[in-house]
């Protein structure tokens, strides 16, 4: 075939040489689209050759090569080469892909470390098989079983960017000959391993034998306790956990199978010790096959088969296969003789990580400075590990200061060539390790959760273990337990690695083990799996005895700081006022199913935030080495914390039910878990609902006496606790709004949920309804959710979108699948699957993986956070998808009619949580959320006291009746909305019924409250929504809405589905925020932060017609009823009038500024001094947040100093305001935590309850330096002001609420801050200066333009660190080798004008300066060295009375410049001196290209901005090697200069420019020249760097 690329190709490649060379353009800017494929497919035994021509640094990333079966001539290319699907194999890096997916992890060269030069080929043999060649040399076989028809594929991504084919031929006769025979040596090993497990098997069969083995030889010894032991079945197979479980008629007792277990393995040793099995305890005649026995390196003398056990029988003599060097028959493979210490011996490698010290004949590796130092504990083999090989080592000891704790794995890399890491984990290549309960490959994680045990919570003594299987799995071992397969295909060289990180210091290899220690370790392991093993009792039972004294306790191993007491029913923290945590307790004994544990909360304190914490954990507590919190626990924890629910550290409900920081003394809480292994809690006998399901049966109870929580005592009477709600259940229950059946009610209108079974990384919380990816920025796929049933036809499956991250490309991807969740394997992304699927990506609608149409009505990567997505299969098989409600049309069409299709989500790439939506369900909308009506859920006459009324002002279609009780609509669908007669007190609930309701319209009811706006009747807007004067909160469907503004969505019921008799109430609680009612259901909060005078609005709008009050005030409320003011001022609609809502009977006092000073109650990590003035982090970079013990007052000035910057860490301070009181605040780690009624000002954005609602505000945070002063202000109109050196950044929020207290978190770089305490008036009154003036005039205005001839800021603005910008340009000027002679000594007249600089400065763009004044821009983005100017000029009056002006020039002129200390006419600069031949009718010409240069007239071109001085033409790039990162810039340098008045001319640009250069200056006179020398005084030397 021709060696040549076809013409089709990614949409960025360039061809040329006759299609043999692909370029790909722009390859700075762009990484991918670089895709070229063969011009004709490939023939057998042909290799398709391409030279790497050139490779770029931008990118990480190399050339991909491989083979496809799509026809060019009608691919529809994709970004990369493994995007290729339907059949393609692509060789990226040394992974070997298939359709997109790793088929193989290691495999030949490394295509990213190619260079230039280098030839990479791809060549299909005639056996199907893909071979990769580099340089001429074959790689083997990277992939079998490939179709006779393929493309060569390759791919110019990242790094390269050049290739040109070389050729497409058959290889060398001599290179296949090397090829067959390295191909002829592999098949010979697999011949050997083969035979090797073929003698595993016949030599007793580990995997089968070993339990029943175990039994039966303790059998064989006798009998226990005067008991039989039954015998086993040899048809047994092994299981993955140990022990293992016996037959349904095998009845052994607790303590019959906890010695069943140590006399089998003491007989099993003994045997050893006496020469090998006998007989193999008859029975099963098999090798003892556990693996907790198999690490024997004490060869058998005599007899024995077994092959990979190390111990045991064939029955007899039978022959070895043992091909270890041991060879004495009795060892296993890779075993070793007992006290050999030869070479062969496995030790640890000479070569080891910079901080270990190896010793015992290099069995014993530890870790120098363990207290100072927690990485850099790298150790391996010093060799390779052999086939079931153990290798196993102690951990000797363990320091209790650092998180983490021991790594152990295998790498193929060989030690003497290694460059040890700090970490294994930063290893990218060719290593797995163990870390934690989970399986690191190449540093990423693969399996989070591979076993129960986690390495960080083992202790000194504890054995850790791994082995390779012949079979290529890899296995690990925890005190001899198995833990299963970690890897499946684990490469056949493998050197064993330890990684002494964080705890652990000290370890040493075990190669002979004593009996005693077998037998101890295996006792621990059984008591934590039978946790009452040393108790006497009768038998194991699931049935309690009622008459055994069984009752609750708590367990005697507590916290270190806790104490048990009246018998094990009460636990408290002696010493509560001086620590908050270390004061876990567990249970006795594991919870039955369906049983209660409630504790009452008998003692507190006030000096902590948080308070307790309950749960359950499958943790043994007499093994359980208890954390400081229970929190912490990193496997089998499950916790109710505040009003959240954590499992294993992790929150996985935000709001689930009552808050526990607000319990006091004598309240109770409890948990349970159910016969269907869900779990759910109560506070003071309330239930909450299910709070996670899936709980195994065996777990311990836990309390955290947290924080304010002393002491609690475990309460024996639960007869006041009500049933727990069963699933779907009829009937009004108490339930928690998260739990499945909360919103249904008697008969369910939407049952949808997301499935039990989903990806890897996917999470499903509040009871099916939300599904989640964990490590959201760690992880980007493998998150595929799936509907829990299929979908009807004509059924509408819709989510919302609740969280976004912007790390990854791409995003949600949404569509249906024919595949039944239980036979779904889920692959990484839901495109990869290839049958009965069809999905929406992007706008790409694909059907089993292949796109089908491109361009839909609508785009999931652009949808944000609230968007909503839904999709339907119609009747007659059209696939629909609706964005936000809207109908985006039929994607596709053919989906089987009759055939059963889920719902499929996959949360990809930039989508991290979405929820089902109360939408879903039937489109005709029959099924109503809420069946309740007044049958159910019969209207009360009000309570005692006065009913509530209606206002007299109202909407122009509103009729008011009943006295005011009730409501009707009489026109139209709008202009019906009521208020309530006066205020709405605290906790006061307005509740109204809906009596009528007319189909024709749509839309219902609307529901909320408002300070209500002073406008006249014909100001109110037809509907509450655009009621937008004053502040108006509000329920419309499920959206909450501000102002008419989006807050929140899918609250409670929806109101469009509500109907006759069914009631809604609206209540504003004592905690500031707005609740609503339906059928006298509390919905929850769905707003915060609402002002304390507010009346209650509702609008009869669409359906509802007709409504009446039920509710009524608690008293009779003697004060005259305070109507609100709807006066007939003219004022338009919106207007906000300043006119008060309230009558006001006085003038409030002239505030007084309050000393402030910080609260006792704040981040763990804070130490307060100075009286509480001062605030410092003490360690860690987060736990540092801060509230002051004083509310900031109106107009009050709250400012702070930062004293001090870590610069080890990145990023730095934030601050804001909180809304609430701090005193019980449970602060988080980080401010942007905060999610109640807080302002938090962040880098340069600006955040409300953690949402961003402002970007580009005031300068970055993380660039202010020590000595900068931040101060926060309320002003009058509620608005937040951000002050940064005395200097008004501008509105930053609205509408804080009061009081409110600043915050200040001490986060990263910032370390300490002092509250500034002189000079604190209220803004506004007579404070002086805002700012130093320092050498200029006090400022004017000037045709309404601020004059300032500051030309350096005052010292106490002017920035003591520079910023990196700066550094950066210094270090460019250094370059120069300019005379330190010519620049100013004082650094502080040096100006960076960066946009962090000069924000922080608070400069504007542009002054004026002169006589007469003339405007010049400040040179953003520059940065300025002030130039040393000679005494006979400082006297002057040249510096106040000349002009501003620039002038570019370029790096070959500075030197002359400087040297005759003004502008030259000779100077290189370009355009600098221009020849002019003549003049024209304006005073200026145009340069002639050939005029003699004795008639050149010498001018100087200035500009009063830097945006016309510093285009390229005058002032030209020039490229540097940065001294410090190495990295290549360009710069430009120019000068600021004073220019006398009169000694130039102002003209229009001469570079023909249309766009405006500068929107201050128009292009006419945007250029200055000037003939005299003399006539301009060089100020400064300005930089700019890219």
């Amino acid at each position: 075939m021709a060696a040549e690329l076809h013409p089709r190709s990614g949409k960025l490649i360039g061809l040329s040489n006759s299609n043999r060379t692909a370029q790909r353009n722009q390859p700075v800017q762009e990484f991918n689209h670089g895709l070229v494929l063969s011009r004709e497919p490939l023939r057998d035994r042909d290799v398709f050759t391409v030279r790497i021509d050139k490779k770029v640094n931008s990118w990480s990333g190399s050339i991909e090569i491989g083979v496809t079966a799509l026809d060019p001539a009608a691919l529809d290319f994709p970004s990369s080469a493994t995007g290729l699907k339907g059949g393609s194999w692509i060789v990226s890096g040394c992974s070997v892909l298939r359709d997109g997916r790793s088929v193989l992890e290691e495999y030949g060269r490394d295509l990213d470390q190619l260079a230039e030069g280098d030839r990479v080929g791809i060549q299909r043999n005639a056996r199907g098989e893909l071979h990769l060649w580099v340089n001429g040399q074959d790689c083997g076989a990277a992939a079998s079983g490939l179709p006779p028809r393929l493309w060569a594929v390759v791919d110019l991504y990242g790094k390269c960017t050049q290739v040109t084919v070389v050729s497409c031929e058959p290889p060398p006769p001599s290179a296949e000959r090397e090829t067959a025979e390295r191909e002829a040596e592999r098949e010979d090993e697999e011949d050997e391993e083969e035979l090797e497990e073929e003698l595993v098997v016949r030599g007793g069969g580990r995997d089968d034998g070993g339990m029943a083995t175990l039994v039966n030889v303790a059998a064989m010894n006798g009998t226990m306790n005067g008991d039989e032991v039954p015998e086993l079945n040899c048809s047994h197979s092994r299981p993955d956990k140990f022990p293992n479980h016996l037959e349904p008629e095998t009845v052994l007792t607790e303590h019959q199978l906890f010695d069943v277990f140590n006399n089998a393995i003491v007989s099993l040793y003994r045997s050893e010790d006496e020469g090998g099995g006998g007989d193999g305890g008859g029975g099963c005649g098999g090798a003892v096959g556990t693996d907790s026995s198999s690490r024997s390196d004490r060869g058998s003398s005599s007899g024995g088969g077994a092959v990979d056990s190390g111990v045991g029988s064939g029955g007899g003599g039978g022959g070895s296969a043992n091909n270890s060097p041991a060879g004495n028959g009795g060892a296993g493979l890779g075993a070793t003789t007992g006290g050999m210490t030869t070479n062969d011996a496995l030790l640890f490698h000479e070569k080891c990580g910079t901080l270990i010290k190896l010793s015992n004949n290099n069995k014993t590796a530890e870790r120098r400075r363990p207290l100072d130092e927690f990485n850099n504990g790298v150790v391996m083999t010093n060799r390779p590990l052999r086939h079931n090989e153990m290798f196993e080592i102690r951990i000797d000891k363990l320091v209790d200061k650092w998180s983490g704790s021991i790594e152990i794995g295998v790498t193929t890399h060989n030690p003497n060539n290694l460059d040890y890491p700090a970490t294994m984990t930063n290893l990218r290549s060719g290593t797995i390790m163990m870390s934690g309960c989970g399986i690191l490959t190449n540093g990423k994680g693969t399996r989070r959760e591979y076993c129960e045990f986690s390495l960080d919570e083992l202790q000194e003594g504890d054995h850790i273990g791994l082995m390779r299987k012949a079979s290529g799995a890899l296995h690990f071992y925890i005190n001899g337990i198995d833990q299963g397969v970690a890897a499946a295909q684990t490469p056949g060289v493998v050197y064993g690695v330890v990684d002494l990180y964080g705890m652990a210091v000290k370890v040493t290899i075990v190669h002979n083990h004593n009996h005693s220690d077998r037998l101890r370790r295996n006792n621990a392991i059984m008591r934590a799996l039978s946790p009452d093993v040393g108790r006497p009792r009768p038998s194991l039972s699931l049935t309690p005895d009622p008459e055994g004294p069984d009752r609750l306790l708590f367990h005697p191993n507590c916290g270190q700081k806790a104490a048990i007491i009246s018998d094990g029913r009460t636990a408290l923290r002696p010493h509560a006022t001086d620590d908050f945590n270390h004061g876990v307790v567990l249970s006795s004994r594991p919870l039955r199913s369906n049983e209660v544990f409630q504790v009452r909360i008998d003692k507190m304190v006030d000096k902590w935030a948080g308070s307790i914490e309950i749960g359950v954990t499958t943790h043994n507590p007499a093994y359980l080495q208890l954390p400081s919190t229970m929190t912490n626990l990193r496997s089998g924890t499950w916790m109710m914390t505040g009003n959240g629910v954590m499992h294993n550290g992790t929150t996985i409900l935000d709001e689930y039910g009552h808050n526990l920081d607000r319990l006091k003394a004598g309240d109770t809480v409890g948990v349970v878990r159910k016969e269907d292994g869900s779990l759910h809690f109560f506070v003071n006998g309330v239930a909450q609902g299910p709070a996670a399901w899936n709980i195994p049966p065996s777990v311990y109870a836990v309390v955290d006496l947290y924080g304010q929580a002393a002491q609690a005592t475990i309460m024996d009477d639960m007869a006041d606790l009500p049933p727990l709600p069963e699933d779907c259940s009829e009937g009004p229950v108490a339930m928690s709004p998260s739990s499945p059946c909360s919103v249904t009610g008697a008969n369910a209108a939407n049952d949808l949920r997301f499935h039990q079974l989903h990806g890897t990384n996917a999470v499903i919380t509040n009871g099916g309804r939300t599904a989640l990816r964990q490590n959201c920025r760690s992880e980007f796929n493998d998150a595929i959710v799936i509907s829990n049933r299929c979908l009807r036809d004509g059924e509408l499956f819709e989510i919302v979108i609740q969280k976004m991250v912007d790390r990854w490309s791409g995003s949600i991807e949404a569509g249906v699948t024919a595949i039944r969740p239980e036979e779904l394997e889920f692959p990484n992304t839901m495109t990869d699957i290839d049958y009965d699927t069809w999905m929406l990506s992007g706008t790409a609608i694909m059907q089993d993986g292949n796109t089908m149409r491109n361009n839909y009505g609508c785009d999931l990567d652009s949808l944000t956070t609230g968007s909503r997505i839904g999709m339907m299969r119609s009747a007659s098989g059209d696939l629909h998808y609706y964005i936000n409600g809207v109908d985006q049309g039929v994607a596709c069409t053919g989906l089987p009619p009759g055939k059963e299709v889920y719902a499929v989500i996959d949360l990809y790439g930039q989508c991290v949580q979405v929820s089902i939506t109360s939408s879903s369900g039937p489109l005709d909308n029959s099924l109503c959320t809420s069946n309740i009506t007044e049958k159910s859920f019969p209207i009360h006459s009000p309570v005692a006291g006065v009913a509530h009324r209606l206002h007299s002002k109202h909407g122009k279609n509103v009729v008011l009746l009943g006295e005011g009780c009730q409501a009707v609509r009489v026109g139209g669908y709008a202009h019906g909305i009521v208020f309530s007669a006066k205020e709405l007190k605290t906790d006061e609930l307005f509740e109204v019924k809906i009596d009528e309701v007319d189909e024709q319209w749509c839309g219902s009811l609307h529901m909320g409250l408002t300070t209500l706006p002073s406008c006249p009747l014909s100001g109110l807007s037809p509907s509450l929504p655009q009621l937008r004067a004053k502040v108006t909160w509000l329920l419309c469907g499920s959206e909450v809405r501000r102002n008419g503004l989006l807050q929140r969505q899918n609250y409670g019921c929806s109101l469009d589905r509500l109907t006759v008799g069914n009631r809604v109430g609206v209540k504003r609680c004592s905690d500031d925020t707005m609740h609503i009612f339906i059928d006298g259901e509390d919905m929850g909060p769905a707003a915060t932060a609402i002002a304390k005078n507010v009346y209650a609005v509702l609008d009869l709008y669409g359906r509802v017609t007709a409504v009446s009050i039920v509710s009524s005030s608690a008293m009779e409320d003697t004060e005259s009823i305070k109507p609100p003011s709807l006066s007939s001022d003219s004022c338009s609609e919106g207007e906000e009038d300043s006119t008060p809502v309230r009558e006001v009977e006085s003038e409030p006092c002239p505030l007084v500024p309050t000393a402030m000073a910080f609260l006792e109650n704040h981040g763990k990590n804070i130490q307060l001094s100075n009286q509480n003035m001062t605030a410092a982090r003490v360690s860690s970079y987060n736990q540092g947040l801060l509230v002051t013990a004083q509310p900031l007052a109106r107009q009050q000035l709250f400012q702070f100093q930062i004293d001090r910057l870590n610069p080890s860490w990145t990023s730095s301070l934030s601050l804001g305001v909180i809304g609430h009181s701090p005193d019980r605040l449970n602060f988080p780690s980080t401010a942007c935590c905060l999610k109640r009624s807080a302002w938090l000002l962040q880098r340069h954005s600006v955040f409300h309850n953690s949402l961003k609602i402002c970007e580009n505000y005031g300068p970055n945070l993380d660039t202010c330096p020590e000595g900068t002063v931040l101060g926060l202000l309320v002003d009058s109109n509620s608005c937040l002001h951000l002050y940064v050196n005395g200097m008004d950044q501008g509105v930053a929020a609205q509408d804080i609420p009061s009081p409110c207290y600043p915050l200040i978190d001490l986060y990263g770089q910032c370390e300490q801050v002092t509250i500034v305490t002189n000079n604190v008036p209220a803004v506004g009154g007579e404070s002086g200066e805002a700012r130093c003036q320092g050498d200029m005039e006090k400022a004017d205005m000037v045709d309404g333009i601020k004059e300032s001839v500051c030309w350096t800021p005052p010292p106490e603005v002017n920035p003591t660190k520079t910023c990196e910008y700066q550094a950066l340009c210094s270090r460019f000027k250094d370059l120069l080798t300019l005379p330190d002679g010519y620049f100013n000594e004082d650094a502080k007249y040096n100006l960076c004008y960066c946009e962090s600089c000069h924000k922080l400065r608070g400069d504007e763009a542009y002054y004026k300066k002169g006589e007469p004044p003339r405007d010049y821009a400040l040179p953003f983005g520059w940065c300025r060295f002030a130039l040393r100017i000679k005494p006979h000029c400082e006297v002057s009056n040249a510096l106040k009375k000349w002009h501003i002006a620039y002038h570019g020039t370029s790096v070959g002129a500075l030197r002359r410049t400087l040297d005759h200390n003004q502008l030259l006419s000779g100077t290189s600069s370009i355009f600098s001196v221009s020849p002019v031949k003549t003049e024209g009718p304006n005073g200026y010409s145009e340069p002639e290209e050939n005029s003699a240069p004795g008639r050149e007239v010498p001018r100087v071109q200035l500009s009063p901005t830097m945006r016309y001085s510093g285009m390229e033409i005058f002032a030209p790039k020039v490229q540097f090697r940065d001294p410090r990162s190495h990295r290549c810039h360009q710069a430009q340098v120019g000068f600021q200069v004073c220019v006398r008045p009169g000694s130039y001319k102002v003209g229009p640009q001469t570079l023909g420019a249309s766009e405006p250069l500068d929107p201050r200056f128009s292009n006419t006179e945007i250029e200055w020249i000037t003939k005299e020398q003399g006539g301009t005084l060089l100020y400064g030397l300005l930089v700019r760097v890219e």
